[in-house]
């Protein structure tokens, strides 16, 4: 199944379902014009039954330059990978699929969503306890990288506020991996209980708070939360959060910076150094989605070293 239409060209994709609401294809695009790239970047909506459909073709295409992967196909992209970088090991899902150099013409996949995590809640300039309290809302898929990256952060544990802790099996091998710890709280509780925490991560689906939201209370002024979920915004949650005086972060931020470490992938850069022109880059990114330009760069949480346990 061809993604594009151009005979030839570069090509990468977002993949998921649904996809209609990505800003990625836009943001992609903007990067790659600063760049001088001329990789194609269109959304497909694609289920895991037809997951195989798409990605067996693209590993033979040479002009195939990655996939974002979003909901729900992160955990099934991960077969795909010839090499899975330490921090998708670590996660346990990915949200990348990349070629790399080399004769062997390996895929890595990779997560990327750490490392938008990080850099979205880091440019609130809320991050000021070397130990924060910490707290996820969910725990899917996305709730495993937001441990990792609680954990980069500084957290030594971490509250989850979820409807079935037996549901959320991956995120305790996720915190067991970093010598974390962990505790589960009902859902219902979260609204009344986020004045307690630093950071907070929302990684539930759009609108998926909102009968909670209503129910924040307190004084959150020492707390931020992001919610991943970024349309519509501000959401329910993001109104609330402000009203009580604490820090909103749209899930756009997030989007943003996890979006660089995958323009690296796709460009071949590497990882482990800024894009060229890489402040121009952010700025048109972040035009793109609605958001302030950028004028930092964001800080590189790849350093496998990030995702090891503590002493």
């Amino acid at each position: 199944m061809r993604l594009i239409e151009t005979p030839g060209a570069p090509w990468a994709a977002v993949l998921g379902h649904p996809v209609g609401h990505s800003l990625s294809p836009v943001m992609h695009r903007a990067a790659y014009r600063v760049l001088g790239s001329d990789i194609e970047y269109t959304a497909a909506d694609i289920q895991e039954e037809t997951l195989a459909d798409v990605v067996e073709p693209a590993l033979q295409d040479g002009n195939w330059r990655g996939f974002s992967v979003t909901m729900p196909l992160k955990s099934a992209a991960c077969r795909f990978a010839g090499r899975l970088t330490e921090f998708a090991q670590t996660v346990g899902v990915i949200n990348t699929l990349a070629p790399v150099g080399g004769a062997d013409g390996q895929v890595v996949g990779h997560n990327t969503d750490v490392s938008g995590i990080v850099n979205a809640l880091l440019r609130t300039g809320a991050c000021t306890s070397k130990e924060p309290e910490a707290a996820i809302i969910g725990g899917g898929g996305t709730a495993t990288a937001a441990v990792a990256a609680l954990h980069v952060l500084g957290a030594a544990r971490c509250t989850v506020f979820v409807r079935d802790s037996a549901r959320a099996g991956r995120v305790v091998d996720v915190a067991g991996r970093l010598g974390m710890e962990l505790s589960f709280e009902p859902l219902d509780e979260a609204a009344t209980s986020l004045s307690g925490f630093d950071l907070v991560v929302s990684t539930l689906p759009a609108r998926a708070f909102d009968t909670y939201a209503q129910s924040i209370q307190g004084d959150l002024s020492r707390t931020a939360v992001l919610d991943v979920s970024y349309d519509p915004w501000p959401s329910d949650l993001a109104q609330a959060i402000s009203a009580c005086g604490g820090t909103p972060v749209s899930g756009r931020e997030m989007l943003l910076y996890q979006a660089v470490d995958q323009i690296k992938l796709f460009t071949g850069q590497s990882l482990f150094e800024a894009l060229p022109n890489q402040e121009a880059v952010l700025s048109v990114m972040a035009e793109a989605l609605g958001l302030t330009p950028r004028t930092d760069e964001p800080r590189l949480v790849c350093d496998d070293k990030m995702l090891r346990p503590r002493n």
